[in-house]
């Protein structure tokens, strides 16, 4: 064990893109375990388009502060231990931050022997439980229906768009590469799919959904949205899972110019966020490890190693450059 923690911090607050400078390094004193806690050593960290928001404002969570590691999820190896729930060598879930070691108590999550580290952090971790709930509680396809999803290529929309056609439903996915949308239809069995930088999104949309949008999963925001509402389907529903599109503009965008038209289609839009489900996380996990064994989910990762490679990792999910799930390896 190296004799002190190594942590990436926060620098300054981001306006527009994230650069460089908002990041810092230290190395400060490995933390010790109080009563009922454990210190473990990270060995993965989850990267997330949330971290973003995280840095630079008050959300459903605290902004991260000045000089504080930046917060994310992660996977730990318990090394040091005063609670028989975190054993000595317990793989754990948990709020890990871009650091080296961190101290974890009875609120993180053992993950079961045999689940491999990117599967953990992926299909059967918040990516995957944010997919299904979004999905299936927000959105409530039915059998038939057609549904949308942006970010489809990404690590929730992915599997987003492969539960929909568990569920029985016509699918459309919007992807930023020929790539991706090939990948989208020949390897996760998606209908048709949108490249948006080379298309009309809301003419492709209109010829790929000639019946219109029954469930539209948004995880970007911006144009697309609006695209999607002008296709909306007589009580259509969006799910508005994240905005990424819109995360770095320096000055907030106008809301779509077409709201409206879901007083006319009866149609309903509705944020979440996976907190409010967590206390349902086995069952999600249940279904997607069986869907996964079954051969039904398919995932993808993106791994990027080292500590001080995870700005890049966060950037990735910006430009695009990923297909599935960004983590970091330590």
């Amino acid at each position: 064990m190296t004799q002190t923690n190594r942590r990436i911090t926060l620098a300054r607050r981001p306006v527009g893109d994230v650069s460089a400078d908002c990041f810092a390094t230290d190395e400060v004193e490995i933390p010790t375990p109080g009563p009922g806690e454990a210190l473990a050593e990270v060995g993965w960290l989850s990267i997330d388009p949330t971290i973003r928001g995280w840095m630079a404002m008050d959300t459903y969570l605290p902004a991260i502060e000045i000089g504080a590691e930046i917060r994310s999820g992660g996977l730990a190896t318990v090394i040091e231990s005063n609670n028989d729930d975190l054993p000595v060598g317990a793989t754990v879930f948990g709020m890990t931050g871009w650091q080296q070691y961190t101290i974890m108590d009875s609120s993180n999550q053992v993950v079961p022997d045999g689940i491999d580290p990117t599967a953990a952090l992926s299909v059967f971790g918040v990516t995957g439980m944010t997919a299904y709930f979004g999905l299936l509680e927000v959105g409530r396809p039915v059998e038939g229906e057609t549904v949308l999803v942006s970010g489809a290529a990404g690590a929730t929309g992915s599997v987003v768009g492969q539960i929909a056609k568990i569920k029985g439903c016509r699918v459309v996915g919007i992807a930023g590469s020929d790539e991706k949308c090939a990948w989208l239809i020949d390897e996760l069995g998606f209908d048709a799919a949108i490249n948006y930088k080379t298309e009309d999104v809301a003419a492709a949309i209109r010829t790929a959904c000639p019946d219109g949008v029954d469930v539209f999963f948004d995880n970007v925001g911006g144009d697309i949205l609006e695209a999607a509402i002008a296709n909306i389907a007589l009580r259509g529903r969006i799910v508005l899972c994240g905005a990424i599109a819109q995360y770095n503009d320096e000055v907030p965008r106008p809301g779509p110019a077409n709201l409206s038209l879901l007083i006319s289609m009866r149609g309903r839009m509705e944020g979440f966020i996976i907190l409010d489900f967590l206390d349902r996380a086995d069952q999600a996990i249940g279904d997607l490890a069986t869907w996964v064994m079954n051969g039904d989910i398919k995932f993808a990762v993106d791994v990027v190693d080292g500590l001080d490679n995870a700005p890049t990792a966060l950037d990735r999910l910006f430009t695009g450059a990923n297909t599935g799930k960004v983590m970091v390896k330590l």
